[in-house]
């Protein structure tokens, strides 16, 4: 079965504030859907963390190096397209694209072999994981409102990020934790997110202790992002005098980016995003690092349907990635996908038992939110 075509279609009209850009309009395109088709007819969805514009022409680079390709070798042919694009940059939007083809085809070699691919990453520990509702953070009062309404629909495990925090003062800062923990009450999980991979962001490690020592008092499951990117030295430090597990690595592409922070305990949760860092298969291959360094694995993801599928098919393959993100709100998570998203009444997902990812789209949603580019799917 070989690669015949991939498409590229970026969703615009409904895309969530992004913490990271507070100009970012509903119009603007932040993630990008792929599908990747064989000789054979079947198709393989992928998702990718970058503008429509960009991924096009990655996929015009990466095109001599994909077509005719094996869609059934989905780790073999990523680790191609690495290879011989390296000096394009290593990470970026060439990588981005490339983890989009990885889940795709992924999700081609799952439909090719009857099975969902967490068994094909090797065995599932689990049939159902925790999400926890992703929102970003607002003044205490409409926090406190947007959160239960989460709780409304079953949600059990909370994080809020970026909006005001840490860009005030340390009086609200506080004020919107305890709106929160008030809100969604002593019982449920609730991490924070400084977002400090924002631009300019202006704090070090003085105001990332005390700021956990704060969250500590209001039992925050985890502190993330809460220095620069690539503040590695300070993160070691934190890790180890913050009284809350610190998080993050959202940012960092392919594996062996993520290796100083792994090996030098910079984290306690590290959270790569299966959409910007090469796909499942580099994911895959995160987690084994992190767990052979006593670390967690629980991926980031602020993206769409499809990314969500991807990161229930790892939790499912992943030992110890007992939750996932979900955007709360977010159309390109919820419309898109065919058959929605239910939780149990333990506030649980399940995962997707069916061949490949397990998700099939709404495809009037797809062409809404894809108005004016060629069909997905030919």
């Amino acid at each position: 079965m070989r690669i015949r075509e991939i498409r590229a279609a970026g969703l615009r009209g409904a895309t969530p504030q992004a913490g990271w850009d507070e100009e970012m309009q509903p119009q603007d395109c932040a993630h990008t859907l792929i599908a990747v088709t064989t000789d054979e007819g079947l198709t393989g969805l992928g998702s990718v963390f970058t503008n429509d514009g960009l991924v096009r022409s990655a996929l015009a680079v990466l095109e001599p190096f994909y077509r005719g390709e094996n869609a059934l070798e989905p780790e073999r042919v990523s680790e191609k397209l690495r290879q011989h694009t390296f000096w394009f940059g290593r990470g970026g939007s060439i990588t981005h694209t490339i983890s989009g083809i990885d889940i795709a085809l992924w999700d081609l070699l799952g439909e090719a072999t009857d099975q969902p691919v967490g068994r094909l990453l090797g065995g599932t520990y689990r049939d159902r994981v925790r999400p926890y509702a992703s929102l970003l953070m607002e003044e205490p009062d409409p926090l406190r409102e947007k959160l239960l309404k989460c709780k409304e629909k079953g949600f059990r495990a909370f994080k809020i990020g970026w909006g005001p925090f840490g860009r005030r003062d340390g009086v609200l800062d506080e004020a919107i934790v305890c709106a929160a923990r008030e809100a969604v009450g002593a019982e449920m999980l609730l991490m924070v997110d400084a977002g400090g991979s924002d631009a300019f962001w202006k704090h070090g490690y003085k105001w990332a202790f005390r700021t956990a020592q704060m969250l500590a008092d209001y039992d925050v499951g985890w502190f993330e992002e809460p220095l620069k990117p690539d503040a590695l030295r300070d993160y070691v430090a934190l890790r180890q005098a913050a009284p809350v597990p610190i998080a993050a690595g959202e940012v960092l592409t392919r594996r062996q980016s993520f290796l100083p922070w792994l090996q030098q305990g910079a984290v306690d949760i590290v959270q790569a995003d299966v959409t910007k860092v090469g796909g499942i298969s580099e994911s895959r291959r995160i987690a084994w690092m992190a767990q052979e360094n006593g670390i967690r694995f629980i991926p980031h993801g602020w993206n769409t349907a499809v990314g969500l599928a991807a990161d229930l098919q790892l939790a499912s393959a992943i030992p110890d990635t007992d939750l996932v993100e979900y955007i709360s709100g977010s159309a390109y998570v919820d419309e898109i996908a065919a058959e929605g998203w239910q939780l149990d009444a333990d506030g649980m997902l399940p995962i997707p038992e069916a061949p490949g990812l397990g998700l099939s789209l709404d495809m009037d949603a797809v062409a809404k939110y894809t108005r004016g580019q060629a069909p997905l799917i030919p």
